[in-house]
This record gives structure tokens, sequence and C-alpha cells, in this order.
């Protein structure tokens, strides 16, 4: 199995690379939206992390063996994961996959089915099949999106802490106990922004650590959204969350 090459980048060719290690040259698809950064470095060294498989050739009647690079061994995991995903499988995911990774993860978080039609081959159905499908699986990777994109709303999660046992759950309270809980968990809920993938995790990690299991959680920050689409902080969707089980207010 061939899993990193290392060497100096030949050519780019629509989505082929030649990296040259050596004596051998290695011929690499990569995924769309890698294609421009790597025209750039055409003559200089490159590392791409690497999956190796077999392609069918001839409905079946023979194979030949392929390698796709990634920039990060990250993307490359991202990219098995989308694989997952029923109808979508390792050409239809290279051209698809046209804008950077965390931003795909992050609409798939947020349940952004427009952006995900936006992308080649992909339509609605495919589109709701990955947010059924990967959702909770993506939420490292569309944390990464709101560092690429220079912040918004949602503070970064911190080291974690003690968890919020023991938190008044009084009507009165709720407010003061979503604070309390993030405080202990490192989370930052009174940050401005609007409503990203991070805000979203920020609300779902608070109330966990009230109590809550993590697809309950989920479920109530959803509802939250959907009744309220100017929610824009994680300290709003925490209240309006609790709100909904008749704890904020």
């Amino acid at each position: 199995m061939i899993t990193r090459v290392e060497g100096m980048l030949e050519s780019v060719d629509g989505s082929q690379v030649v990296v040259a290690v050596g004596d051998t040259a290695y011929e690499i698809s990569v995924p769309s939206a890698d294609v421009g950064v790597l025209f750039g470095r055409v003559g200089g060294r490159v590392t791409l992390h690497t999956l190796h498989y077999l392609e069918s050739q001839g409905q079946g009647a023979s194979f030949w063996p392929k390698l796709i690079g990634f920039q990060s061994a990250k993307d490359r995991a991202f990219f098995e994961l989308v694989t997952t995903v029923k109808g979508i499988g390792v050409r239809r995911a290279l051209r698809a996959l046209t804008i950077p990774f965390p931003r795909i993860a992050e609409a798939i978080v947020m349940k952004d089915l427009a952006l995900l039609t936006s992308l080649p081959e992909i339509g609605r159905k495919t589109a709701e099949t990955m947010v059924l499908e990967l959702r909770d699986k993506v939420d490292a990777y569309a944390a990464a999106s709101r560092s690429a994109v220079g912040g918004g709303g949602g503070a970064a999660v911190g080291a974690g802490g003690a968890g919020g046992g023991g938190v008044a759950r009084t009507a009165k309270g709720a407010k003061a106990a979503a604070a309390a809980a993030a405080a202990a968990a490192g989370v930052g809920i009174d940050a401005g922004g609007g409503l990203n993938a991070a805000t979203v995790m920020d609300a779902v990690g608070v109330l966990v650590q009230l109590g809550e299991s993590r697809s309950d959680a989920r479920a109530l920050i959803d509802k939250a959204i959907e009744r309220d689409a100017a929610l824009a902080t994680a300290d709003g969707l925490v209240a309006a969350a609790l709100a909904s089980k008749g704890l904020a207010r």
C-alpha cells in the first residue's frame, strides 16, 4: 500500500499530476479542489497523502492500479468518508469535491443543501443522503472551516473540563446554567458573528455538558434553528433549545 509520495511536482494536467521520486514518476489523481493550488507548485517539491485502489476497466473485465493524492492525511480521511455514501464512488467524488473539504463538511453539518447541490454531480437526493449519513461524522472537519475563512460565530472549543453536573435546570437559571457548563467545557458562547458549523457544535457541546445525549442535543439545536433562523450565536441557540423543553422561560 502506497500511503505517501514525496517528490518534485513535474506537471498538472486536469485532475492528473505527475510527481517524480528519484528515477520513478508517479501519476496521481487529485480532487478538483486541489488542482489550482498544485498548478502554482509545479517545479517544486510536494507531499501527497495517497489512496491506492483498483479501477475497473472494460465493465469489470480488468483492473488498473490507481493513486489518489491529497494535501493532508485529514483530507484523505474526509474523502474516504464521502465515498462511503451510497452513489458516490471514487471517480465521482474526485469530480464533485471542487471546494475546500472543510467548507463541504460545514455544509453537511449545517444541512446546507444549496451548497451541496452546487457541487458537480451532486443532486438533491445525494446531498440529502450525505447529510443523513455523514452529519455526525464530520464535525472535526467542519471546525476547520471557521479558521480557514478567518473566524465567525462561536468561539473555538478549548480543552475539556468537568461536566455540568448539578447545574440548575430552572426557568430562571437556564441561561446561567448554559454559561456555567460552557465555562467548564472551555467553550465561549457569547461571541458574535453569523451562524456556522462551529457555532452549532459549540451549542451542542454545551447541551451535552448539561446532560443531553449528543443526538438529543443535535435535535434540540435543529429545532431551535427551524423556529428562529435569525439565531446567530451559541448562547442564543442554547437558550432557544432549553426554551423548547420549558427550561429557559
